[in-house]
């Protein structure tokens, strides 16, 4: 993952002379190299990468776009560029303006005397299309992920905690070679299913619905997948409600394609849901676009006005919530192609009774 030069080739199509990057994500997505701090000037024809004394080696050994420059003793980030903003005469500078603090941006105003430009959205559409060599990444995180999820469903009774089986998923994702979770496990088990984003508890997992939503961050790319299981046998209208999710999302999935909205691909699911009469109990979007964090900037929802572009990679996850009694929902992973998409989650989507 190096994306100077894209980055560079976007910044020529601007009236901007340089692109100030410091946010962690945004770095890593430059660069290809982690660390907690560092900063990332970019111009036309050059880059510098600034870095302290912990990463330095590493660094030199990684970045091949850019210079890399060793923080001084005694020196601020702020002050190397400010340096280089001098050496180059820069005075159109690119900020993260979505990420960046307001006490951060009125900081470089009076340091850098020079005018800082909006330019997060130049960066967040890069980081929007994935290349192949990303997406087989991302794959790679989904397949450690799903066998993180055969792993656990042995474990699953209502002799173990919603909690307890949060923390398998979490330790096993890490046993298997994953760097961290993506994101908090949602383990939510009975009347508790009902709740997009519950919280595992202390109780033990309760009959009906037992919905799992986890994630594993590899290489820094993340994974993103729900499955809804039963404990016991369901009744009829817990199949229809399972069932109803189920070709909801085949519906979307089926509208996905590179240049279509993400309001009509949200639309396409929602009408399946809201004509089987639960309309009422679909409250959040049909998906959400995932790379480097597992909630990107692109979403496919009733409010949306987001264009899907080829490259994309975007979440198919669809609901059916009915306070008090249970919830449904089922969760793939799509990559956007030009004629349609294809769905690199490969766990089964057949309802599993245990």
């Amino acid at each position: 993952m190096n994306n100077i030069v894209r980055l560079r080739n976007a910044l020529c199509e601007t009236d901007m002379e340089a692109l100030l990057i410091t946010d962690p994500i945004n770095r890593l997505f430059a660069t290809g190299f982690k660390s907690s701090a560092g900063a990332l000037l970019i111009t036309k024809k050059d880059a510098w990468f600034v870095i302290d004394s912990r990463y330095i080696e590493v660094a030199q050994q990684t970045i091949k776009e850019a210079q890399v420059l060793s923080l001084s003793s005694g020196k601020s980030y702020d002050d190397v560029v400010e340096q280089i903003i001098e050496e180059n005469e820069l005075k159109k500078i690119g900020f993260e303006n979505t990420v960046i603090s307001y006490t951060a941006h009125k900081t470089w105003l009076e340091k850098f005397e020079v005018e800082l430009i909006p330019a997060q959205k130049l960066i967040n559409d890069l980081r929007e299309v994935k290349s192949r060599d990303d997406i087989n990444k991302m794959i790679e995180a989904q397949r450690l992920a799903e066998k993180v999820f055969e792993e656990v469903l042995p474990l699953i009774s209502t002799d173990i905690t919603e909690k307890q089986l949060a923390a398998e998923i979490i330790y096993r994702s890490l046993k298997n070679g994953a760097d961290d979770k993506s994101f908090d496990p949602i383990v939510v088990s009975g009347p508790k299913s009902s709740r997009p984003h519950g919280v595992p508890g202390d109780e033990k997992i309760s009959k009906g619905f037992l919905t799992i939503d986890f994630g594993v961050n590899l290489d820094g790319w993340c994974s993103d997948t729900t499955r809804t299981l039963c404990v016991g046998t369901p009744d009829e209208e817990m199949v229809n409600v399972y069932d109803t999710v189920l070709k909801a999302q085949l519906a979307g999935i089926a509208a996905v394609y590179g240049g279509v909205s993400g309001y009509d691909v949200d639309l396409a699911a929602r009408t399946i849901i809201k004509e089987a009469g639960y309309g009422d109990y679909f409250d959040h979007g049909f998906g959400h676009s995932i790379g480097l964090q597992v909630h990107e900037t692109l979403k496919a929802s009733p409010v949306s006005k987001d264009i899907l572009p080829i490259g994309a990679v975007v979440s198919a996850e669809p609901g059916i919530y009915l306070p008090g009694r249970f919830g449904v929902r089922i969760e793939d992973t799509l990559y956007i192609t030009e004629n349609g998409c294809e769905n690199i989650t490969k766990l089964q989507k057949d309802l599993v009774v245990i």
